[in-house]
């Protein structure tokens, strides 16, 4: 009977222990679940304060990782074509072990399957699914991953992707109930940053189009507002290279005449055709183009070399209504950065649309002051016409009639010199009513102009188009004479290129610096031999010796010809 009582006794016992142990465990479990609780509301408050997207990006990682113990985080974010990696954030990586491993994955393999399926992927060893192909030499090994895809307003934005969960324990359920929570709040916290760049980046093109609003109103030169145009599309695009393309009349090409940041002296004063270059295309078409490597765009001509070093490109024309554009603005940045976003490209098109609107009303401006001095030049010449003419005209007759009542044979010379002034100083004021009335030059082509159609006749005849550049104030500061002996020297010189260089390039280069016009012919073709004919040649060097300048010849790096024809813009 006792051993009974005694065993009686210690059963209630035991069970009391078990049930003190597994409320223990239950208290555990939810001061755990409760710790848990309060760091995913921590990451939460955390992810949420960065309005640089930049740096939330970093916190959510970072949350990431610390909320599941997982060594390994990164996020992704996916390109605009849905289908590839455009950003990669990651932390658990040494950047020396990046720089080994190479360039970030662009999301083949377990990275693609969760672009592919944007569902919530636990896996207990990454090798075992069937997507996984391994990973790249130098990259630390991993086995267990949790991904989870992050959607900024039903958008997929990128994947959270962590492996290798401290402790070797395996992921569960409640690290991918608590990384989704966490995704939730990502997305938001993106939606938040984005927006907030996006009223940043408007409001510099806001003030950015007020300055060049107040440029040109004040009367500011169009080479100095492009300028202003070009420097400020660099800086709040964060490019390595802004130009400004305006159009050549009656030639169907397009003149860069602004070029700022990497290499702008391989782009200043290029002549671009309309259907083999990004800014042609642009301006053609009325509507931006973009490329994602502009140094291997096939739609671009590769003459001449312009490219180097630079990727992501965008072309914005300036000005898209019932007068067609009014120019283009071309933005590039360097090989490896992200491409021009469609938000960039919005706002860059509305930045170069009242850009074209400053135009227009400078235009206006510049032609009202301009009919405003024909009005006053018609007054002036009517004037001098119907008053001062008039009454030259009468006081030479008068001196005339006078003249016959003069009896000293002196004073009448005198007279009759005076009646002889008087006629050249109406010859003279007739002379200055005809200049103020007349329009010289009406209608003519100026020799940008000029130019290019010669390298467009001559084109035919090389087999390729030579790549033009003009630099200067070329149809103001060259006189018509030279212009005149400067087209024909041009024509001359691409003949002998097509008869004799058998080459595949050339490159042409007009420019003045207001002293000095220089014409610069360089092919890459078989130069001039000791024995050829020159006749051509003596005949450009006497062209120019007529205007006091000189021709010069040359071979280039490489082999070919390089023609040289200098001559001063005014006579000695």
């Amino acid at each position: 009977m006792g051993n009974l009582e005694d065993a009686r006794v210690r059963l209630p016992q035991l069970r009391l222990d078990e049930l003190l142990e597994e409320l223990q465990a239950r208290l555990d479990t939810a001061r755990g679940t409760r710790d848990r609780v309060h760091s995913l509301l921590e990451a939460v408050l955390s992810v949420g304060r960065d309005l640089n997207l930049e740096q939330a990006l970093y916190s959510i990682v970072e949350a990431a990782a610390t909320l599941v113990d997982a060594e390994y985080a990164a996020l992704g974010v996916i390109g605009p074509d849905g289908q590839r990696l455009s950003a990669f954030h990651t932390i658990g990586v040494s950047q020396e072990q990046i720089d080994r491993i190479g360039p970030f994955p662009e999301g083949h393999g377990i990275l693609g399957e969760l672009i592919s399926h944007p569902e919530p992927l636990r896996l207990a060893k990454i090798s075992e699914h069937p997507s996984s192909y391994g990973f790249p030499p130098h990259h630390p090994p991993m086995n267990t991953f949790l991904g989870v895809p992050i959607r900024v307003r039903d958008q997929i934005f990128g994947n959270l992707y962590l492996t290798e969960k401290r402790g070797g324990l395996q992921f569960d359920e409640e690290d991918e109930s608590v990384l989704a929570t966490l995704a939730v709040a990502a997305g938001v916290a993106i939606d938040n940053a984005r927006l907030y760049e996006e009223s940043r980046l408007r409001e510099r093109w806001l003030r950015a189009n007020a300055e060049i609003t107040h440029s040109l109103m004040s009367g500011r030169a169009r080479t100095e507002v492009l300028g202003v145009i070009a420097e400020r599309a660099i800086e709040i695009t964060g490019s390595a290279l802004a130009a400004v393309a305006l159009p050549m009349a009656d030639t169907g090409s397009l003149a860069v005449e602004i070029a700022v940041g990497m290499d702008a002296e391989a782009h200043r004063g290029l002549v671009l055709p309309l259907d083999r270059s990004l800014m042609g295309l642009a301006f053609a078409g009325a509507a931006s183009v973009t490329s994602e490597d502009v140094g291997h765009d096939q739609r671009i001509s590769l003459e001449p070399p312009r490219f180097g070093g630079l990727g992501p490109a965008v072309a914005v024309p300036i000005g898209t209504g019932e007068g067609g554009a009014r120019g283009v603005v071309l933005l590039a940045r360097e090989a490896g950065r992200e491409a021009f976003s469609v938000t960039e490209t919005e706002t860059l098109q509305a930045f170069a649309a009242q850009a074209a609107v400053a135009m227009e009303l400078a235009e206006r401006r510049q032609d009202a002051e301009q009919v405003a001095v024909l009005k006053d030049r018609d007054r002036i010449a009517r004037d001098l016409h119907d008053l001062a003419i008039q009454r030259l005209f009468a006081t030479g007759m008068t001196l005339q009639s006078a003249g016959r009542f003069i009896e000293h044979p002196e004073a009448a010379e005198r007279v009759a010199r005076a009646v002889d002034d008087l006629d050249e100083t109406i010859k003279i004021i007739r002379s200055t009513i005809f200049g103020l009335r007349a329009r010289e030059g009406a209608g003519e082509a100026g020799l940008r102009a000029r130019t290019v159609r010669v390298v467009g006749e001559a084109t035919p005849v090389l087999g390729f188009a030579p790549s033009v550049r003009m630099e200067g104030l070329l149809d103001t500061d060259v006189p018509k004479e030279v212009a005149d002996h400067m087209v024909a020297v041009l024509f001359e010189a691409l003949t002998n290129v097509a008869r004799h260089a058998r080459a595949d390039r050339a490159e042409v280069v007009l420019a003045t610096d207001g002293r000095e016009v220089r014409l610069t012919v360089t092919d890459n073709g078989v130069g001039i031999p000791a024995d050829g004919r020159r006749s051509g040649l003596n005949n450009l060097a006497e062209r120019a010796e007529q205007l006091g300048g000189r021709l010069e010849l040359g071979e280039p790096e490489g082999g070919g010809t390089t023609l040289v024809w200098r001559v001063p813009t005014r006579k000695p």
